[in-house]
C-alpha cells in the first residue's frame, strides 16, 4: 500500500456526506466529544480534523479532567514568589531567573505506558521527550532525572521492564551526552502493570536567549525539521496515555515511539545555532501528538492561523494516510516558525548539520489551521477550538468508603501486640533487614548505567540527596534538584501525601545548600472517571498548591498522567515533585556522607522524632498499609531548610542528610556506607527529651528531619544557630572511622560488611 491507496477525506467530503461512520471511540474520544466537534465545526470532521482533536483533546494534551483543578496553581501565587518566574505555566517549561542574567528552565513529564509496553524505547523516548521541551525554550540541556516506579521486585516480568527502561534511559541520556544525576527506584505490587518512568530535564540559558513557542508574521514560512515522519508512535497520546491499560491489547504495542539519541544531540546543536543567530521567530518540537500538536499550539499561541501542505512531509514509510501523519509522534522533530528573509541562511544552517528539512507552509493572519493534501483542504478549523477550547470536566469525585478503616488501621509503636524488636540483636537484626529491602537498598546497579559526569558541570549527583550542576564558570553558581514521592503516604492521604513529597524534595536540595526556589510535578493517577480516584487527585492539587504557597516555592510547569491502572485497580496516587534550588556557589555544596578525614567530628540530629510508624518502610516489611502517614509541619520544613542552607553556606558542615523512608535507622547507613566509614551514637538523650523507645527512635519516619555532621569547632556555633530558631537539636555522637561499624551505644553494633551483605547486594541478586 502507497499513500495513493487510500479515500481522502476532504472538508468538500465531509459537508457533503454528513451521515459517514467515523471511528471516534478506536481514537480515544467519548460520544459528547465526538458530538461537540460538530458542532464547532458545524459539519462532521473529517478524518485528518478527527484525528487532531482526538490527539488534541486526549488527557495527555489537554488535561480536560484535571485542568479546572490546576487552576490552583496559578490562583495560590503572590507577588514574592512570581519574582522570579521568568516564564510560568503554559509554555514548553517554566523558566526561573537565577540572577546575573542566567536562567534555568526544567520540567517533568511521564512515559508511563510506553515503558511498559517497551521498555526501552518507551524510556528512551521519554528522556528524549522531555530534552526537547527544553530545546524549544531556547537553552542548552545540562542534565536529567529519573523518578521510577517498578513493580514487585521479585515478580517475574518485573526484571523485563527494569532492564528495560534503565538501559534506555541510560542509552538515550548519555548518547545526548547528558549527565544523570538522580531520581528514584521504588518497588511495589501497586505499579506491576503500569510502571510509571518520569523523566526531569534540565536546561541553562542566558535571559536574551529565552524563546515561546508563539507563532506570529502574516507571510512567515512553517518548516518541520529533523527525522523523517513515520509509523512508530501513531496514536500513542490519544490511545495509551488516555485509557486504562490492558495487557490483551496488541494493537496498543505500534503507538511506541522509536528514538535516535544521536540525531536528537544533532538537533539540539541545530536548534541552539538558529537561536544564536536569530533565524527563528518560534520553534516548537513535536512530542505527543505530533504535527497535530506542534501547528495547533504554535498558531494558537500567537493568535494566527497557518496553512499547511501536509504533502510536503518528509515520510520515512511512504504508506502513510494524512491522518496517521498528523497523529505520528515520531521522535526527534522540530517545527519552526521562519521570516521569507531568514529561510536561505536557516537552510545554510540545517545542511550544515545534514539535518533534513521541508517547508510546509506559511502564517496567516486569519486564525484557521488550514492543512491541504495536494491541494485539497483536508482540514479546516479554528486552531484555539483544538489547542486551548477543548472539553473540561469537572468530574464528581467523593472520598473513598475505605478510607476511614484505612486511616484508622494504625501502625504506632506504642500500641500493644505488634511484637517489635526492643532492644540489641532484634534491632540490629530488623535495621539489616530493612536496609536490604528494595527501596532502600543500594541503587548503584541503576545509577552506574548512567552517566553523572559528562559535560564537566555536575557538582552532585545519586546517591547525594540533590543532583548539582554548575552553571556559571566564573562565579561558581549552579542550582540543585530533587525529586520525591511516596505512594504509600499519598494513598493514606493524598492532600498531606503530596505535600510530604514537596516537604521532602524541598529538605534534600536544602540539605545540599541550595535555596529551593520553583517547582515542577508529575502527578501520576489512576482514572478520572473513578470518583475515588478523582477525589486522590483533587486533594493532592489541594494538598500540593496549599504548601507551595506556604513554602514560597511556585510550580512553574509539569504533567498530569492518569489511567495508570491495570482494569479496575489503580496505582497509589503517586505525585512527583521536582524542586529546584540555587547556589552562590556549587563549591560550598553539602554531600550526604562522612569522609575518613571526618573522625571524631560530632553528629547530630536536627528535628522531633514521633511515633510515626503509619505508611513506614518498616510497616511495608510486616506487610501493613494503614493508619495515617507523618504530621505535616511547613513551617518546621521551612525553618530547617534555613538551618541547613545557612550552615552549607558558612562552610559548618562536613555533611549532611535528610531523613524520609527508613528514618534514622536508613539515614545512619547511607550517611556511613557513602564513603564506607563507620558512625558511633547514643540515643538516651534523643529517647528522653521525645519520649520515644529505641524502636521509635530508629525506625520512625518523622518529617523535618536531618543529620549533619560537624568539626567540634563549629559545635558552638551550630548549637548557637539552632537554638536562636527555637528548632530543636540533639547531639547523637560522633564519626567513628576506625570502628568500621554503625554503632548505636547499649543497644548492638552492625559492621558495614554486615550492611554491605544486604543493602548493596539486593538489585544484584535480581537483576544480575
Amino acid at each position: 500500500m502507497t499513500t495513493q491507496d487510500f479515500i481522502l477525506d476532504t472538508v468538500a467530503d465531509a459537508e457533503s456526506t454528513p451521515d459517514v461512520e467515523q471511528p471516534w471511540a478506536e481514537l480515544g474520544l467519548k460520544e459528547n466529544e465526538y458530538e461537540d466537534i460538530k458542532k464547532i465545526l458545524g459539519r462532521r470532521p473529517t478524518d485528518s480534523e478527527l484525528a487532531i482533536y482526538s490527539v488534541m483533546w486526549s488527557e495527555h494534551a489537554s488535561y480536560k479532567s484535571s485542568k479546572i483543578h490546576l487552576r490552583s496553581f496559578g490562583k495560590k501565587v503572590d507577588d514574592e514568589m512570581k519574582k522570579h518566574t521568568l516564564v510560568g505555566m503554559g509554555q514548553n517549561a517554566g523558566v526561573t531567573d537565577l540572577g546575573d542574567g542566567w536562567a534555568v528552565t526544567f520540567k517533568i513529564e511521564s512515559h508511563n505506558s510506553p515503558s511498559y509496553v517497551e521498555p526501552y524505547q518507551g524510556a528512551a523516548t521519554g528522556i528524549g521527550g522531555i530534552v526537547r521541551d527544553i530545546i524549544s525554550m531556547g537553552a542548552r540541556p545540562v542534565a536529567v532525572m529519573d523518578p521510577l516506579r517498578f513493580g514487585a521486585i521479585d515478580h517475574p516480568d518485573t526484571a523485563r521492564v527494569v532492564h528495560g527502561a534503565v538501559a534506555g534511559i541510560g542509552g538515550y541520556g548519555n548518547s545526548l551526552g547528558l549527565p544523570n544525576i538522580g531520581g528514584e527506584t521504588v518497588f511495589d505490587s501497586v505499579y506491576q502493570g503500569n510502571p510509571l518512568v518520569n523523566a526531569l530535564a534540565v536546561g541553562v540559558m542566558r535571559h536574551e536567549d529565552i524563546h515561546l513557542a508563539n507563532a506570529k508574521g502574516e507571510g512567515n514560512r512553517v518548516v518541520l525539521f529533523g527525522a523523517r515522519t513515520g509509523g512508530d508512535g501513531i496514536g500513542g497520546t490519544s490511545v495509551l496515555a488516555s485509557a486504562s491499560f490492558e495487557e490483551d491489547k496488541p494493537s496498543k504495542r505500534p503507538a511506541v515511539q522509536v528514538g535516535d539519541p544521536f540525531a536528537e544531540k544533532v538537533l539540539i546543536e541545530c536548534c541552539l545555532d538558529l537561536f544564536r543567530e536569530e533565524l527563528v521567530v518560534a520553534i516548537q518540537d513535536l512530542g505527543a501528538a505530533g504535527i497535530s500538536c506542534a501547528t495547533s499550539e504554535l498558531a494558537s499561541n500567537g493568535g494566527v492561523g497557518m496553512n499547511v501542505e501536509l504533502k510536503d512531509v518528509l515520510l520515512r514509510d511512504p504508506s502513510l494516510n494524512p491522518s496517521e501523519i498528523l497523529m505520528s509522534e515520531s521522535q526527534e522533530r522540530m517545527m519552526a516558525v521562519v521570516t521569507p528573509e531568514n529561510a536561505e541562511a536557516f537552510e545554510k544552517v540545517l545542511e550544515h548539520y545534514g539535518v533534513e528539512y521541508s517547508w510546509i507552509g506559511e502564517i496567516t493572519e486569519e486564525p484557521r489551521l488550514i492543512i491541504t493534501w495536494n491541494g485539497e483542504v483536508i482540514v479546516d478549523i479554528d486552531p484555539q477550538t483544538a489547542a486551548e477550547e477543548g472539553p473540561e470536566y469537572d468530574r464528581p469525585y467523593a472520598r473513598p468508603d475505605y478510607q476511614d478503616a484505612l486511616q484508622a488501621d494504625t501502625f504506632r509503636s506504642s500500641e500493644a501486640g505488634k511484637n517489635l524488636p526492643e532492644q540489641g540483636e532484634d534491632l540490629k537484626q530488623a535495621m539489616l533487614e530493612l536496609m536490604a529491602r528494595p527501596n532502600l537498598c543500594d541503587k548503584s546497579w541503576v545509577t552506574q548505567q548512567f552517566d553523572a559526569n559528562v559535560g564537566g558541570n555536575t557538582a552532585m549527583a545519586s546517591p547525594d540527596d540533590a543532583g548539582v550542576i554548575r552553571v556559571d564558570e566564573n562565579t561558581g553558581m549552579g542550582v540543585g534538584f530533587a525529586t520525591d514521592a511516596n505512594g504509600r503516604y499519598a494513598f493514606l492521604d493524598p492532600y498531606a501525601g503530596a505535600q510530604l513529597a514537596l516537604a521532602e524534595a524541598y529538605r534534600n536540595v536544602a540539605t545540599s545548600g541550595a535555596t529551593p526556589m520553583a517547582v515542577t510535578d508529575c502527578l501520576n493517577f489512576g482514572s478520572p472517571e473513578d470518583s475515588n480516584v478523582m477525589w486522590q487527585l483533587v486533594q493532592a492539587i489541594e494538598g500540593l498548591s496549599d504548601a507551595c504557597l506556604e513554602l514560597q516555592v511556585p510550580v512553574t510547569g509539569g504533567n498530569v498522567s492518569l489511567y495508570n491502572q491495570t482494569g479496575e485497580t489503580p496505582i497509589h496516587p503517586t505525585p512527583v515533585v521536582g524542586v529546584m534550588g540555587r547556589f552562590d556557589d556549587v563549591t560550598a555544596r553539602t554531600v550526604s556522607g562522612w569522609r575518613e578525614e571526618h573522625d571524631g567530628n560530632a553528629v547530630y540530629l536536627l528535628g522531633v522524632t514521633r511515633d510515626e510508624l503509619d505508611g513506614s518502610e518498616f510497616a511495608a516489611m510486616r506487610d501493613h498499609l494503614g493508619g495515617l502517614p507523618p504530621k505535616v509541619d511547613l513551617d518546621a520544613e521551612r525553618t530547617l531548610g534555613q538551618l541547613l542552607v545557612s550552615g552549607s553556606r558558612d562552610g559548618m558542615f562536613d555533611a549532611a542528610h535528610d531523613l524520609s523512608e527508613g528514618g534514622l535507622a536508613a539515614g545512619l547507613v547511607e550517611m556511613s556506607m557513602r564513603y564506607g566509614v563507620g558512625v558511633r551514637v547514643n540515643l538516651d538523650e534523643l529517647k528522653q527529651r521525645d519520649g520515644i523507645d529505641t524502636f521509635t527512635a530508629l525506625f520512625s519516619e518523622s518529617q523535618a528531619r536531618a543529620l549533619v555532621c560537624l568539626p567540634r569547632s563549629e559545635e558552638e556555633r551550630f548549637t548557637a544557630m539552632a537554638a536562636a530558631r527555637g528548632f530543636a537539636h540533639v547531639r547523637l555522637g560522633v564519626v567513628d572511622a576506625s570502628s568500621n561499624a554503625i554503632e548505636v551505644q547499649g543497644e548492638f553494633s552492625a559492621t558495614l560488611d554486615e550492611v554491605r551483605e544486604g543493602w548493596g547486594k539486593t538489585m544484584e541478586r535480581y537483576f544480575g
